[in-house]
């Protein structure tokens, strides 16, 4: 007469240890994928954060930035930025535009990570 033995065969802690070991795996590469979104996010708003300062800084300045180029680096959140501001002039003779592109200063691609665009008016003389 055969005894039965309460507990589970080798092939049934096999199985079991693929199933976790498959969603594990999916849980690590859920989290990964969540980190570096978060890190871009972080980066992103800072520097919208850093081009809405730059924007702010022409605006209250009384002068009347020539059309061209401003180029600057701005310290944010612990990191180094760079911006660079284009000057247009608009239809409007007394209305220039400003578009604003912040990129990290230690990025390798070219993209920017933020860009803003506004308005100056010419102040009043």
């Amino acid at each position: 007469m055969r005894r039965r033995v309460n507990g589970f065969t080798l092939l049934e802690v096999l199985v079991a240890l693929t199933v976790l070991a498959l969603t594990m795996g999916a849980v690590i590469k859920a989290v990964g994928g969540y980190t570096g979104n978060q890190a871009y996010l972080r980066d992103r708003t800072l520097a919208t954060w850093v081009a809405r300062n730059v924007l702010v800084d022409q605006q209250v300045k009384d002068a009347w930035p020539s059309v061209g180029e401003l180029k600057g680096t701005t310290e944010s959140g612990g990191r180094e930025w760079r911006w660079l501001a284009t000057v247009s002039q608009t239809d409007e003779e007394d209305l220039r535009r400003l578009d604003v592109e912040v990129r990290l200063i230690d990025a390798k691609d070219s993209a920017p990570i933020a860009v803003l665009s506004g308005f100056l008016r010419r102040p009043d003389q």
